[in-house]
């Protein structure tokens, strides 16, 4: 049905490779880039290992629009899959807006210098991605995207108004590292240890890093120790859901991982602003990344699974339900099926998942949108096509 382009060739890059390449059918014609196109190559040739697809294979560096506006001249995608770093939304969008391409992202945009992530520079294309007659989708990953998604299925079926939202994120998984983080280290070290943040009562309450916690029940996982953090669905949910009167978003960490955590802020390696180490300037988190294990590489000896959802309470037919919708990926038949471990697939899938929404015309309106404001049904029938089943729990003990 179209043209695909997809940018990033990290874990996330090469589960969405797989499974593009698994519908092809929708796909027609798919390329693969980033600026390392070793990587790119790589991966298509074990994708064309696996389901007999070609991908095509490009270089580009996604800070330079010139360079992005070349590329999608030259290749002509209807769509761009962004799997590459949050700082590069914006500069991936100005490329579409000049090329007249649709966009869809997992992850929204975060400034270099500072460590804050908000839709607002995103959602400032809405006038321009509206006049040029294209579809921009925002945050089509699990989360943010499918909570987001679960949250506009369970208000579409199963509730009258949705009052309380726990989103619920478990990695019970081990790769057998002293330390390591499942998605790119800067990213990820800079989102675990800011402040946190949730919405309670029409306002912001911010809390102290990792300050609010306390055990929760995972199914087929049991108990583990889940804190408040800061997580950007939030922000766009409780805009989209104004019957909300409480929004928190919970992951869990291991004693182990905080410890290495609060070292690393302790040293500054957790540092974004530059210092000069042999007459260099250097990022301290950067170099960091350049020595801990490359997530897209921790698959083979992953064990254990993931468990993602929503724990909500709300009112239907004038009475109170508690609702628990949620999915189990697991690290093992993730790594079996992409070559990639359970945290890239539960991003991969949905940005795949989102991206034929998109070709099939079902999730595709002019302007910039957040995935919970499209159609939530036939994304949750694909979820349990596409490898992401998904289970519901009824007037349950939600335990927060």
């Amino acid at each position: 049905m179209g043209k695909v382009l997809i940018i990033g060739a990290g874990g996330v890059g090469t589960v969405v490779a797989n499974k593009v390449a698994q519908n092809s059918r929708i796909f027609t014609d798919i390329m693969l880039a980033s600026r390392t196109k070793s990587k790119c190559d790589a991966i298509a040739e074990d994708v064309k290992r696996r389901t007999g697809v070609t991908i095509k294979t490009a270089k580009v560096d996604a800070d330079s629009v010139p360079e992005l506006v070349t590329l999608f001249n030259e290749f002509k995608p209807e769509l761009v899959i962004n799997v590459a770093l949050p700082y590069q939304d914006l500069t991936i969008m100005d490329a579409c807006l000049a090329c007249g391409v649709n966009y869809l992202d997992t992850a929204n945009y975060e400034p270099k210098d500072v460590a804050k992530f908000e839709y607002k520079w995103q959602w400032a294309y809405r006038d321009k991605f509206r006049e040029a007659g294209l579809t921009a989708i925002l945050g089509c990953g699990f989360d943010p995207g499918v909570t987001s998604i679960f949250t506009a299925y369970a208000a579409k079926h199963h509730f009258d108004e949705i009052h309380y939202l726990d989103i619920v994120d478990c990695n019970a998984g081990d790769h057998g590292k002293a330390f390591a983080t499942n998605f790119n280290p800067e990213i990820n070290i800079r989102e675990v240890t800011q402040k946190g943040k949730y919405w309670e009562n029409g306002k912001w309450v911010e809390t102290e890093p990792h300050e609010i916690h306390q055990p929760l029940n995972y199914p087929n996982i049991g108990p583990k120790e889940s804190y408040v953090i800061y997580h950007e669905e939030l922000e766009s949910l409780v805009k989209n859901f104004p019957t909300l009167k409480r929004a928190r978003f919970w992951m869990t960490f291991g004693q182990e991982y905080l410890t290495h955590l609060r070292v690393i802020q302790n040293i500054g390696m957790a540092r974004i602003d530059e210092v000069e180490y042999n007459g260099q300037k250097i990022v301290p988190i950067q170099f960091l990344k350049a020595v801990l294990p490359d997530p897209g590489e921790l698959g083979e000896n992953y064990t254990g699974e993931t468990s993602i959802g929503c724990r909500i309470r709300g009112i239907k037919d004038g009475k109170e339900r508690t609702y628990y919708i949620y999915n189990n990926c697991s690290h093992q038949a993730a790594y079996e099926e992409t070559g990639a471990q359970g945290v890239s697939y539960t991003t991969g899938v949905p940005a795949t998942i989102g991206a034929m929404m998109f070709m099939q015309g079902l999730w595709k309106k002019p302007g910039v949108f957040n995935v919970e404001e499209f159609n939530p049904d036939p994304f949750m029938e694909q979820l349990n096509k596409q490898g992401l089943p998904w289970h519901e729990l009824f007037d349950v003990d939600l335990e927060v």
